[in-house]
């Protein structure tokens, strides 16, 4: 099996900060990537200890988001230039993997 390396990239969101959607279709639309992924938690917390999350009797609308995505580590390199500012410190994490073609 022929093997290509690419760049993941994963950025974690809530569903308040409203930016999600944006990035997503950005991702899409305009910077073209090769694969894109949003999930959306039922339960987190980050850097302020303050939990998001989900039951059975809270509709809670500020979960947890990621938003994953992969293309070659030279494209990545250009699209996050390009979000630098949309994307809090400490809410991006990038690594390189294999995708087999």
């Amino acid at each position: 099996m022929k093997m290509h390396k690419v760049s993941m990239v994963r950025i974690y969101l809530t569903e308040g900060e409203g930016v999600a959607q944006k990035l997503f279709q950005r991702l899409h639309d305009q910077e073209r990537i090769r694969g894109v992924t949003l999930f959306r938690g039922i339960s987190g917390f980050g850097s302020s200890g303050r939990i998001h999350s989900a039951s059975l009797l809270d509709t809670s609308l500020n979960l947890p988001l990621v938003l994953e995505f992969f293309d070659d580590p030279e494209r990545i390199d250009k699209v996050l230039e390009h979000m630098q500012d949309e994307i809090q410190p400490g809410h991006l994490v990038r690594w390189l993997a294999e995708i087999n073609e």
